[in-house]
């Protein structure tokens, strides 16, 4: 992550509030994308009064992510970005982009190739 800041709820409790975690982000990485990851309806809230650029939404239930669209939609100031994340799979992933998220964040049950790159 050497050009972007992904702020999640361990940097958050060190620094005390979700607000103070992307101000000291964005101080500390004026040029970075800026990217914080909310588990809550309230941290969105929160999240959406800040200078983050995008909004994760962790484990976020279909109907909170059309929620979480609507308040990103109605917010006053810089639109942020969303990115859905948590319990994506094959099953789920068009109901999930049809909720209007921006990002779906595919992490969970990826299985790693093995592979060698050899030169000679």
């Amino acid at each position: 992550l050497f050009d972007a800041v992904l702020i999640k709820e361990n940097h958050i409790e060190a620094m005390g509030s979700l607000a103070e975690a992307v101000r000291a982000a964005r101080a500390s990485a004026p040029r970075a994308m800026v990217e914080v990851e909310v588990e809550t309806p309230e941290q969105l809230t929160q999240a959406l009064d800040t200078e983050a650029d995008r909004i994760m939404l962790d484990d976020f239930s279909l109907d909170a992510l059309r929620a979480a669209v609507a308040a990103r939609d109605a917010h006053q100031g810089k639109r942020k970005e969303l990115e859905a994340s948590g319990s994506i799979d094959a099953g789920n992933l068009r109901e999930i982009a049809a909720t209007g998220v921006d990002f779906l964040s595919l992490t969970k049950h990826v299985r790693a190739v093995d592979f060698s790159l050899r030169l000679r």
